[in-house]
């Protein structure tokens, strides 16, 4: 997609409704800064917020992804062009979170594992020593809670038995017994408990 062109087509809609980029961005709840960084090409409209910015502009969805107005002719073209897209947008924001997981876990796990070597080999009081591992402990916990935290979020899980996508309750994953980033989930559609690969588009 052609952030530039989209931002010039925002500020043009913008412009004739009538809207300041401080109203439309009191309107949508934001800051004019977000409104002003969309029509400068630098940023993107939030997915959770497209259906009212085009209700607001009087276009439609795949007008704003386009960033023009389209005829009947080209509706479709543009429609199928813009949904994928997206899958390709979701696709690698879903890999950048994915190893951002990898980060976390990992500079974690070395976390605890220094704080241990120090606690173990260091001349220090007993109450040092404690806090030291708790604290280790702590790092570890928040890591490996942050890790499975993004992993629910990136992507999606699928079923082996009727093949839905979906994203699990965070209690789920917790508890999963897991083989890499494949867990064993119970299947909110057919109801089927099995290894549940992870996907990261719809």
């Amino acid at each position: 997609m052609d952030q530039e062109k989209i931002g010039k087509f925002i500020a043009a809609c913008r412009k004739d409704q009538g809207f300041t980029q401080a109203k439309l961005a009191e309107r949508l709840g934001l800051t004019d800064r977000a409104v002003s960084k969309w029509e400068n090409g630098k940023s993107m409209p939030d997915a959770s917020i497209m259906l009212d910015l085009c209700e607001l502009l009087k276009i439609n969805v795949n007008e704003l992804l386009s960033g023009e107005r389209l005829d009947t002719a080209s509706y479709k073209e543009k429609a199928e062009d813009n949904l994928l897209e997206l899958h390709l947008q979701e696709e690698k924001a879903n890999k950048k979170m994915l190893g951002l997981e990898i980060v976390i876990g990992t500079i974690s796990v070395i976390s605890f594992c220094v704080t241990l070597i120090i606690a173990a080999g260091a001349e220090m009081p007993v109450w040092a020593r404690v806090i030291l591992i708790v604290t280790g402990s702590f790092v570890l916990a928040l890591g490996i809670f942050y890790s499975i935290k993004i992993e629910r979020e990136a992507g999606y899980y699928e079923c082996q038995e009727c093949g839905a996508r979906y994203v699990p309750s965070m209690k789920a994953v917790i508890f999963a017994p897991h083989i890499g980033r494949s867990r064993q989930l119970k299947c909110p559609y057919c109801g089927k408990r099995n290894y549940h690969k992870k996907t990261l588009t719809k």
